[in-house]
């Protein structure tokens, strides 16, 4: 366990960061739209990644970085932009503030999801707490999504239902996420270089012209929005800066930190957001919601127990 990496440490510093995104996303989008929100999030966001790593680039004099991998800019690129569009349309398209919890804890599969991934991309090994503690996680989301819109799990994989069609965005981004938290680490290791700045500008660019060529019909709840008002640039802002600086912190993690640990930490993600989201939004959630967030947190133990390394189970 090396928590005193300090690449590892960022990435639990990303895991609190993260904790105030669905709040703030759900407010802003409640005041300005989802599409022209998430534009305005994405585009401030990858701005702020972009002057930092050039604040960063080396002098004249020193050596250069490598290139990227081809295969990272395109595959992890496709899956932080579809990862971010699923979850920021998730929050934004929720009927009610009680259903973005909810959908929040459905994204929140995705440790889950890194840690099961990492078995086949980073040849980690499973004992057999990983069964319960994957069906832990997956039990606490059905339980949250049911006190938030009862929706079936049927109801939930088919996607028969509004509820449903949201649950499954949220869904969909947290295989997105897993994936590419564990091909960043594979494919990029120790190197230096983040493609976070481009990929969030790319996902801004991607919702601004949605915005812009929006057709008129309704986008959720949350689509029936005013004006750009002072609360809602500072909201922009603050959401912008801890996105860039917690997708950077997770982006270290992944490449030289401990990732089962950082993985299996972000577990805490969901109460820490829940919390932190029925304070800001004024959601008093009722108990099979807590109960959904204590099998997720719950899930981490087991399941972060049940992973390790090559290197570290041939001991």
């Amino acid at each position: 366990m090396r928590v005193g990496n300090p690449h590892t440490l960022l990435g639990l510093l990303a895991v609190v960061l993260w904790s105030v995104t669905v709040g703030l996303a759900r407010s802003l989008s409640e005041k300005v739209g989802p599409l022209a929100g998430g534009a305005a999030v994405y585009l401030v966001g990858g701005a702020l990644c972009w002057a930092w790593r050039a604040a960063r680039r080396p002098s004249r004099g020193a050596a250069r970085e490598s290139p990227m991998p081809l295969r990272y800019l395109l595959g992890c690129g496709a899956l932080f932009v579809i990862y971010l569009l699923s979850f920021y349309l998730a929050i934004g398209m929720a009927a009610d503030r009680v259903q973005v919890l909810g959908v929040g804890l459905a994204n929140y599969l995705w440790p889950c999801l890194t840690i099961v991934f990492s078995l086949a991309l980073l040849g980690k090994r499973a004992g057999i707490l990983l069964a319960p503690g994957t069906a832990a996680a997956l039990s606490g989301v059905f339980l949250a999504m049911a006190a938030g819109a009862q929706v079936s799990p049927a109801e939930f994989l088919s996607g028969s239902s509004g509820g449903g069609v949201v649950y499954s965005l949220a869904a969909a981004g947290a295989v997105m996420w897993a994936l590419y938290s564990n091909l960043t680490s594979r494919w990029m290791g120790d190197r230096s270089r983040s493609g976070v700045g481009p990929f969030m500008l790319t996902t801004g660019v991607v919702l601004f012209l949605l915005a812009l060529n929006r057709s008129g019909a309704p986008l959720g709840a949350a689509s029936l929005a005013g004006p750009w008002t002072a609360g809602a640039a500072a909201e922009a802002l603050g959401l912008g800066l801890a996105t860039a600086v917690g997708y950077e912190c997770w982006e270290s993690a992944m490449r030289r930190g401990d990732v089962t640990l950082v993985a299996a930490a972000s577990y805490f993600t969901p109460l820490l957001s829940t919390l932190f989201s029925c304070l800001y939004l004024g959601v008093r959630p009722g108990a099979s919601l807590w109960a959904g967030c204590g099998l997720v947190v719950a899930g981490s133990l087991l399941s972060w127990r049940a992973v390790s390394s090559p290197s570290s189970a041939s001991r």
